[in-house]
């Protein structure tokens, strides 16, 4: 472990999702102990984007832009929503300089899949539409998100090119929630990580399938064919059950043709990057920034 992350390790709450209410309440606390960013650089609004139903979005855009992603936030499929969300939007915006559409997407178990996913969809598929209007090249919208968000970004893009939808220039994935098999080295292994766990890990598939079985479409690791999908950026923790499944997953795009960037941060757990006194999580969250500027930028 980072000896900077180490020390805070006996601090950080153990996630648990038997009582998503509680959980999401949890997590909003979290999020809301934090000093709120400064968006003094950018303009912030709230937009609702028509679909069936309806999908709230914020909208970060920085003095000046360039290029545009739809952004996910973490929370096991089960937490998270704008406002906790809304410090990590802002240094995504700061550090790319890409407009930031974040996607209050529906969450399980009450929402199960599709439903997280058919709110992307919408989502991306709105932006593409609407790129005039937002001041943002359709050509140069990413996708991208932090745990199961990233997860979810996977899975727009694979359903934008199965169903030849707008197009996607790159895929962000932190830290990816792929595979609900949890078969993995790392998933088999990590049974007392901090935060989460393969217990959480389990829990947070069983409330987002809900009775239905693991599909390509909901878990992208099962997906035979990865061939034709854009750029990906796959960022993993050491100590983070996800791990494994992450690394594959690029390994796997590679061999089918897509271009990856993969980085491994040493002595790092999952959502470690939220202890921003650590040098290391000040580079992971600069990479994301940076790698997302580059890949908007060509």
């Amino acid at each position: 472990m980072d000896p900077e992350l180490e020390a805070f390790v006996s601090m950080v709450p153990r996630v648990d999702l038997t009582d998503p209410d509680a959980a999401r309440k949890n997590y909003a606390m979290a999020a809301a102990a934090r000093p709120a960013p400064d968006t003094a650089t950018m303009d912030v609004e709230d937009r609702t984007v028509p679909a069936d139903p309806e999908v709230a979005v914020r909208i970060y855009r920085p003095r000046p832009a360039q290029g545009a992603v739809v952004w996910l936030h973490g929370g096991g499929f089960v937490m998270g929503d704008l406002d906790t969300e809304h410090l990590w939007a802002t240094r995504i915006a700061e550090g790319s300089g890409a407009v930031v559409i974040s996607v209050d997407y529906r969450r399980s178990p009450e929402n199960p899949f599709p439903a997280a996913l058919d709110d992307i969809y919408a989502v991306l598929a709105w932006a593409a539409g609407n790129a005039n209007e937002l001041g943002i090249d359709p050509e140069r919208i990413a996708v991208g998100g932090h745990s199961a968000g990233a997860g979810l970004a996977a899975q727009v893009a694979l359903r934008a090119r199965d169903r030849h939808g707008p197009p996607v220039r790159f895929q962000l994935l932190n830290e990816p929630e792929l595979d609900d098999r949890q078969q993995t080295w790392s998933q088999r292994n990590f049974t007392d990580t901090p935060w989460i766990d393969r217990d959480v890990v389990t829990a947070s598939w069983r409330h987002y399938l809900g009775s239905a079985p693991g599909t390509p479409e909901a878990a992208p690791a099962r997906a035979a064919d990865l061939s034709g999908l854009p750029p990906a950026y796959i960022a993993t923790a050491e100590f983070d059950p996800n791990r494994d499944e992450a690394i594959e997953y690029g390994l796997r795009l590679l061999q089918a043709g897509v271009s990856v960037e993969l980085h491994q941060w040493p002595g790092t757990f999952h959502g470690s990057q939220a202890i921003q006194s650590a040098e290391v999580s000040q580079r992971q969250v600069a990479a994301l920034g940076a790698v997302l500027r580059r890949a908007l930028a060509r």
